[in-house]
Parts: structure tokens; sequence; C-alpha cells
């Protein structure tokens, strides 16, 4: 049977971009930065957490016919097919702060709600990242 979930994935138009904001702006490390020929693998993880990584893809070939890629990464541009990727934090609004300064731009503001505080914002290619503080005991 399945026991895990080792990597999930999001497309991004420019992998080289998606490093500078994954690892130089959200503290990200680079799991995989391997050419394949067909293709560019390129994940990252949480430092210190390699066992769950995001793969990086680029819209295009051996996933996806040129036809296809091009209809993705049109969608992508306009917002309207980013991925999802939740994160946890243990004081949301410090780190809301710390990525502010670095120029991320949020989308919601970290605010109180049933299950904690949250908040989120958006990578370069339209991804939305919510990232939240479980209340206590959660």
């Amino acid at each position: 049977m399945l026991n895990a979930i080792t990597i999930s994935q999001i497309f991004v138009l420019d992998q080289d971009e998606a490093l500078d904001f994954y690892v130089g702006k959200l503290g990200l490390e680079v799991g995989t930065d391997a050419d394949l020929g067909v293709m560019r693998w390129l994940t990252i993880h949480l430092p210190g957490r390699p066992d769950r990584e995001i793969l990086l893809e680029k819209p295009g070939p051996p996933r996806l016919d040129e036809a296809t890629a091009g209809q993705v990464r049109d969608l992508l541009t306009k917002g309207a097919m980013g991925g999802s990727l939740f994160f946890s934090s243990e004081d949301c609004r410090k780190t809301y702060e710390t990525l502010l300064a670095k120029g991320v731009e949020f989308t919601d503001e970290p605010t109180e709600r049933p299950y904690g505080i949250d908040c989120s914002f958006r990578d370069p290619f339209g991804n939305s990242i919510r990232f939240n503080q479980p209340l206590p005991g959660s």
C-alpha cells in the first residue's frame, strides 16, 4: 500500500526565477537539480526535510506536448491555473514580516481564524501559497 507523499508538483514558467523565489526569498533548499535531457528535474524542500519535495516543473515535454504546454503557460500567466502549497509556521506574523521585507507580495495578511492564524501570497507564476500557525493543541 501507499505510505508516504514524497514529491508534489507545481508549474513554473522559469526554473531559475523559481529558484530565486523559493530558495532566495522563502528559504527552501534545493533537493535535486538535474538535466535529464528532455527536461530539468528541479526539486526543493524545507530545510532539513528532504523527505517531502516540490517539483518545480516547466510546462513541456515529456509530460506535455507543445500545444498543451502553450495552453498551460497561458493559463498560468493569467493566474487561472496556479497550483497550491500549504505550509505551517510557528509564528505566522513574524514569518509574514520577514517575507514582506524580502519583497514577497501578499494577497491576504495574517488573520485569526477558527483553526489558527494564516495568510497567503502568490509566487511569480500565479501559484497560491498559504501558511498558518495552528492553534495550540491542533
